[in-house]
């Protein structure tokens, strides 16, 4: 066990656990709604320091990431447990483990056989995926370090429940990070992912406030999250508060864990996700699950010159200048490039 950060100690033993927006208040001998962060004597711990249970090596597109070293590999890693009780999780074995299983998994890894693995994999960045990578905070932090030492970039998937001392803590280590903007309304939160909205749309603008390279993702599922009114009040937050360069990527549900009776998103909600970003002004928008459509290329927004033309996670066509420009007009792609 490792000694957590971000808590501090209250009467009768408990502990007041202050890396998420929960703010999880934990009895001894308990854990926080992560499952993997222990009260013992009034110490917090972390049960999942060193316990990989997912590594792989990932193209950054698959985060998803396209302006974020486009065509780049990304060795990604993941510990069990999560702040979140998504009922339409696309990985419930890792992130609720613990609470299926009652116990932590994982295969031992030091920070350093994490970096040096991604090194000899040939990866240019560290991806904390799979879970939401602020439960496993104290390793994703240590690896981070010695990434930047190593000449590696770091990127976190995210829920964006974390604190804000948790965002100042990482900053000047983490590189990129992709966060699902869920809904646009707080009901949505309270009742699929045992959370809340305001949190989450506060620390996108703290994000995008301190520098970190930022891309949104919005999983719509069927007569949940898809009606015109609430698409359109994401794209305008996007446009207004993180800036129209804030790629969204408009995701396919597919049926899962407990939310196995709705169908996958049809298509023609996904175009229509598209347009209504379109009108909203954001200049990159992408409909992911559906391989081989026109909506996941990257245009330059002034001359509509297709920059980056794509398949799924693979890169067909990439045609953006060392600069980050468009060879075409000369206009500013914006993202993070060699």
């Amino acid at each position: 066990m490792k000694t957590a950060l971000f808590y501090e100690k209250l009467e009768e033993g408990k502990v007041r656990c202050f890396l998420c927006s929960h703010r999880c208040v934990i009895p001894k001998g308990k854990t926080g709604i992560c499952g993997v962060r222990l009260n013992e004597e009034g110490v917090l711990y972390s049960l999942v320091y060193g316990k990989v249970i997912a590594q792989h090596l990932d193209p950054i597109e698959k985060k998803p990431l396209f302006h974020f070293l486009p065509g780049s590999w990304s060795y990604s890693i993941s510990t069990v447990g999560c702040n979140f009780k998504c009922s339409f999780c696309q990985n419930y074995e890792i992130s609720q483990y613990p609470f299926i299983f009652g116990a932590i998994a994982g295969k031992p890894m030091s920070p350093k056989q994490v970096v040096e693995t991604a090194k000899i994999e040939g990866a240019k960045s560290i991806s904390y995926t799979y879970t939401e990578p602020t439960i496993y905070f104290e390793f994703a932090y240590d690896c981070s370090k010695l990434a930047v030492s190593a000449g590696l970039k770091n990127v976190f998937v995210s829920n964006g429940y974390m604190s804000k001392d948790a965002i100042d803590y990482i900053a000047p280590y983490l590189h990129g990070i992709n966060v699902d903007l869920k809904s646009f309304r707080d009901e949505f939160y309270k009742k699929h992912c045992k959370a809340r909205l305001q949190p989450v749309l506060d620390n996108l603008k703290y994000l995008k406030q301190k520098g970190i390279w930022l891309e949104v993702t919005t999983l719509i599922i069927p007569g949940e999250n898809d009606s015109p009114e609430e698409l359109r009040d994401i794209a305008e937050f996007i446009k207004s508060e993180l800036g129209e360069e804030t790629p969204w990527h408009i995701s396919r549900f597919y049926p899962n864990y407990k939310m196995l009776d709705k169908p996958f998103t049809p298509e023609e909600t996904l175009v229509k996700a598209f347009y209504i970003g379109k009108e909203a002004g954001l200049y990159y928008i992408y409909v992911g699950n559906v391989p081989g459509n026109q909506y996941e290329h990257t245009y330059c927004p002034k001359c509509n010159y297709p920059v980056i033309e794509r398949y799924g996670f693979r890169i067909l066509k990439y045609d953006v200048t060392p600069g980050g420009r468009c060879p075409k007009c000369g206009f500013e792609i914006a993202g993070v490039y060699e």
